[in-house]
């Protein structure tokens, strides 16, 4: 099936299963929406997996790393090889989303989708689409086909992890350069100047900033985005792990899971994924707000607000995995809370000012 006739296919949330949610939140002896975002978004899971009887009990990070050609201008710290490097980590459960995950109860699945080397590391899944993407600054980062199967294989690894039975999914990513792509794409999406976008990224200088900066402008100029079709935009100024992430998001509303966004990179992500269908909007949830520059803004245009303010930019999906344990919190009271009744308590009402 093409990627038109899956994304057409995307059923709106079920708003009988919304309203049944919200009249057991309505029925538990407490004020009303007191607990605020919880209720909101445990509804809105409900809505999107068509039951009220909303069920996390299995989750996983899906972690997405390639490697950016952009590199090369010298806009990062550090150089590609990191990117293997934390990706072999992941495998062995030595990074800090590892170490998040075994705390969050979560599964972690790091995706091979572009790193510039041949990887031999148990656990790290194969899904390689070449090795990186191009220099941006030089031409386009990949083909308007490499980037058409990268969102493909997001959406088929949620399709493969739904059926093992996981529940929800975190987004996670592992890429040198990725926040020099995201603001490229952002950039460009959202008609903003570079400067406004781009941030130090994992600890730049000012010169490097600069650096970054004058490249993105480069890679726009030269390559000449189209902000009305995102895959132009995605094929030329971004990259192989933002696509994955974009497919995931679409996967969600494809398959019926919940799929959280992680920071500027994976908003990004999901920017590009609604751009490309608005529809897939009920499949994907805000965990918390990046310290990047733009890590509000790509939320604002989305229209999601985080539930955590903590001003983490660490990436790796630990922004995501966060969210888990205070969406455990919250189905303790939506499953274990009495209700009004039987707390023998009169039933609050709503009142409109």
């Amino acid at each position: 099936m093409t990627l038109t006739k899956q994304l057409s296919a995307i059923l709106p949330p079920d708003e009988e299963a919304m309203r049944a949610s919200k009249t057991r939140w309505d029925s538990i002896a407490k004020p009303l929406g007191s607990l605020g975002k919880l209720e909101t978004e445990i509804t809105r899971i409900a809505g999107l997996t068509g039951s009220a009887e909303v069920d996390l009990s299995r989750r996983a990070v899906l972690i997405f790393c390639a490697d950016n050609g952009v590199v090369a201008q010298g806009v990062t710290q550090s150089g590609s090889e990191v990117t293997a490097t934390v990706s072999e980590n992941f495998t062995r459960g030595a990074a800090s989303v590892c170490a998040m995950a075994r705390a969050a109860h979560t599964e972690v699945y790091p995706v091979d989708i572009g790193i510039a080397r041949e990887m031999d590391a148990p656990g790290l899944i194969d899904r390689k689409i070449r090795f990186g993407t191009a220099d941006m600054t030089e031409g386009p980062a990949m083909t308007r086909e490499e980037a058409i199967r990268a969102i493909q294989t997001g959406i088929d690894l949620v399709g493969e992890l739904k059926a093992q039975g996981v529940r929800i999914i975190a987004t996670g990513e592992m890429g040198i350069g990725n926040t020099t792509t995201s603001s490229a794409v952002v950039s460009v999406l959202l008609d903003k100047p570079v400067e406004t976008v781009t941030g130090r990224g994992a600890g730049l200088d000012s010169a490097g900033l600069r650096r970054k900066i004058a490249a993105i402008r480069r890679a726009v100029e030269s390559n000449r985005p189209d902000p009305s079709d995102p895959i132009d935009v995605l094929s030329k100024v971004g990259g192989l792990d933002i696509a994955g992430i974009a497919g995931a998001f679409l996967g969600g509303a494809i398959h019926r899971v919940p799929v959280v966004v992680d920071g500027f990179i994976s908003g990004t992500a999901a920017l590009v994924a609604l751009r490309l269908c608005p529809a897939a909007k009920c499949a994907v949830f805000a965990s918390h707000v990046s310290a990047e520059p733009a890590g509000r803004m790509v939320l604002d245009a989305i229209g999601l607000s985080p539930m955590i303010t903590a001003d983490m930019c660490l990436g790796e999906g630990t922004g995501a995995v966060s969210l888990f344990p205070l969406l455990d919190m919250g189905l303790a009271v939506y499953r274990e809370m009495r209700t009004f009744d039987a707390a023998n308590i009169e039933t609050y009402t709503y009142f409109e000012d």
